[in-house]
């Protein structure tokens, strides 16, 4: 038994020389998705902020808080990780110096603790 499934797994993980070469996707002749391109994320009241550059924090921070004020969110949290705090240090830069953010603070440990912030936005008039 067990030496059946080293074969299967040899086979499926070593494909041998003569095999042929997958049929091409149907989707072949569309060019591959610019890298450069905007993407176009829903407003929610929490933003994860690991998939961005970080020379791009700073301009998505602010724009996510002037989407999610227009949205009229209370409150929203931005994960910035914990690591070595450098990220969380940029967000709350930008939070203690935007117009439109009331009050910050770290997340609670169960939203995230020091890994997240939570800025109270203020309320249209």
């Amino acid at each position: 038994m067990l030496r059946a499934l080293q074969d299967l797994l040899a086979r499926l993980f070593s494909p041998s020389k003569s095999e042929e070469p997958p049929p091409p996707a149907e989707d072949e002749d569309e060019p591959p998705p610019d890298p450069d391109a905007i993407a176009v994320l829903p407003i929610e009241d929490a933003i994860d902020l690991h998939g961005f550059q970080p020379r791009d924090i700073p301009s998505v921070v602010e724009e996510y808080l002037h989407e999610a004020h227009a949205r009229g969110f209370p409150e929203v949290r931005l994960i910035h990780g914990r690591g070595k705090g450098v990220q969380r240090r940029v967000v709350q830069s930008i939070l203690a110096r935007h117009p439109l953010v009331e009050s910050f603070r770290d997340a609670p440990a169960t939203r995230g603790g020091w890994g997240a912030t939570i800025a109270r936005l203020r309320i249209n008039r």
